[in-house]
């Protein structure tokens, strides 16, 4: 395991590739929609695996739930691709430490959040013509989770937003710390695990939920919209100001600050996640 301040390095040095990716806006965006179809995929496969728990009325739904969806950021990871819960953190640290600037991490978080909202109607599309949600039990989970998240309060939405992105920036954050595959995957699955099992809100994965019950016409573009009000910035603050200023607080160099930050030439070429 490498330490903190050794991780906040490779961090701001992913945030200086990504900025050198943004010279290619649509490559940056095709990134981005895989990122949200990846994390689509984990909101089918947690309907479809889920589901017959749900209709049971089985104890144990929640963390079944938990149990699934990391794939999706898994996927994310591994592969490659440009998710913005992810790009809260990694831009702000390399804003933090001076290697971006404001326009770069403006273009990410802009050109990662339209992409991944691309990337979950893509995904919901295909899936929704593939009829793998046509039993009724996937059907009517779906109904139930969009009516769940309708029934919250701007505030609720909010704060579970935060919390979810402080436990998804920790999964990168701690993917990244340590060293070997299965390692790197269970630091990932854990915190996602969690967020998933509790009911904190992610907005990408909501992207990715409303657009499969928007293709079932079970809920309308208003409904995602009133949803990502809340949750996006939610996310942005859990992640940014929870993960990624904490961080860069704790983590540079006593004396010399930003310029112990900057002296990386960021080595690690793991910039799409």
């Amino acid at each position: 395991m490498i330490s903190v301040a050794e991780n906040l390095r490779e961090t701001v040095g992913q945030a200086a590739h990504k900025a050198r990716d943004l010279e290619r806006p649509g490559r940056y965006a095709v990134s981005a929609v895989l990122a949200g179809v990846y994390i689509g995929i984990g909101e089918v496969l947690l309907l479809v695996a889920v589901s017959p728990f749900v209709a049971e009325g089985s104890a144990a739904t929640r963390l079944v739930e938990g149990a699934v969806f990391p794939v999706a950021l898994t996927i994310v990871m591994v592969a490659g691709a440009q998710l913005f819960t992810s790009n809260v953190m990694v831009m702000l640290l390399g804003a933090l430490a001076g290697r971006t600037g404001v326009r770069d991490l403006v273009a990410s978080w802009g050109l990662s959040l339209g992409g991944n909202l691309v990337g979950t109607f893509v995904l919901g599309a295909m899936a929704h013509a593939s009829g793998v949600l046509a039993e009724p039990s996937a059907k009517a989970m779906l109904a139930e989770l969009v009516a769940g998240k309708e029934a919250l309060a701007g505030g609720q939405l909010f704060w579970r937003a935060v919390l979810c992105n402080l436990l998804v920036c920790l999964g990168v954050w701690m993917f990244h710390r340590v060293r070997g595959d299965g390692a790197k995957v269970l630091a990932l699955w854990l915190p996602v695990l969690v967020f998933v099992a509790v009911g904190f809100e992610h907005c990408v994965a909501n992207m990715a939920l409303f657009a499969l019950a928007i293709m079932d016409g079970t809920a309308g573009f208003g409904d995602l919209g009133r949803n990502l009000l809340f949750t996006v910035p939610g996310n942005i603050v859990g992640g940014g100001a929870l993960v990624a200023c904490a961080y860069w607080f704790t983590g540079r160099p006593a004396e010399e600050g930003a310029e112990g930050a900057e002296g990386t030439a960021g080595a690690s070429d793991s910039s799409h996640e």
